[in-house]
């Protein structure tokens, strides 16, 4: 391999790695939270900015992969995605394709208990050309002189209730001086660029720190929310739920296990609230991806039965 070359890719390596790990440390650690599952619609582009790339696509792009990997969350595909999901799964039933247990099965899709949505409201750029940067199999660095600046209103919803959870604003800005690691995918394909320069997309930065800010106040939302299993087999003393390590269970997780009844506003339909009969209390002793084992701790284990309700024990 040419020596330049092989310089090249070790500089890379080297700012990738060093970022990355930036990057990862500024979101909270996961340390044994329960993750609820959530999809991020496209953001709407009230600002008018057009450039190189959808600003409203792009941002919903980059916060998805920012979300999974904050370690908070089961992200789900963007809409675009699961719709191409649940095609595939139309192909596979309509006998036109091979079957077998490879194929997509209709009615298996990960339903998104959060929804996030938003808009980018203003958006200022100074954004120049120039030398100084270079593209490597979609990862762009290089310095930044200008500046740029995003303004967001980002919704956190229930996709139960349909009712707004949180929201906030968040300014994001590019930094005047620094390196910077840019990402693009299918939907930010216009930013390019060689070894002699590229077009310096502050714009694209200060979306990467907009998004830093706004996945970090939804995973302080999350810690505050209710978190709810089922009993999905009780028989001959064995006991199972339907969350695994998906969810974030792990062995030795307490939970309380109980019936379950709901105080519903007559007037609305709203539930207002969940008050638990305790029934027994369990430990978790084995975790699959998407269920877990345990055994009682705390009360009577013969009264627990299927369909009763699991959470976090107080």
């Amino acid at each position: 391999m040419n020596k330049s070359i092989a310089c090249l890719l070790a500089l890379i390596c080297m700012h990738f790695l060093t970022l990355s790990n930036l990057a990862a440390a500024d979101f909270p650690k996961n340390k044994g939270n329960l993750r609820y599952s959530i999809t991020v619609t496209q953001f709407e582009n009230q600002a008018g900015w057009s450039g190189q790339w959808d600003i409203g696509e792009g941002f919903g792009e980059i916060m998805t992969a920012a979300l999974n990997e904050s370690g908070w969350f089961i992200v789900l595909g963007e809409s675009d995605m699961r719709a191409a999901a649940m095609e595939e799964q139309d192909f596979a039933a309509s006998g036109r394709a091979a079957g077998g247990k490879k194929a997509p099965k209709i009615g298996r899709m990960t339903p998104a208990q959060l929804l996030v949505k938003g808009a980018i409201t203003h958006v200022q750029d100074s954004t120049t050309g120039g030398g100084g940067g270079f593209q490597f199999k979609g990862i762009s660095l290089g310095g930044s002189s200008d500046s740029a600046e995003i303004n967001m209103t980002m919704y956190l919803v229930n996709s139960e209730t349909g009712q707004v959870a949180a929201s906030t604003k968040v300014t994001g800005k590019s930094g005047r001086k620094g390196l910077g690691v840019g990402y693009w995918g299918d939907k930010l394909g216009g930013l390019t660029g060689d070894m002699e320069g590229f077009m310096k997309d502050n714009v694209g930065k200060a979306c990467e720190d907009a998004v830093g800010q706004a996945v970090t106040y939804l995973i302080d939302q999350v810690q505050s929310m209710p978190w709810e299993g089922s009993v999905i087999l009780a028989k001959n003393g064995k006991i199972a739920i339907n969350r695994g390590s998906r969810e974030g269970v792990a062995v030795g997780n307490t939970f309380d296990v109980g019936s379950t009844e709901q105080l519903v506003d007559e007037d609305t339909g709203e539930v207002l609230d969940e008050e638990m009969d305790l029934i027994a209390t369990i430990q978790v002793t084995e975790v699959k991806e998407k269920l877990a084992y345990g055994k009682v701790i705390r009360g009577s284990g013969d009264r627990i039965q299927k369909g009763m309700s699991v959470h976090p024990a107080k």
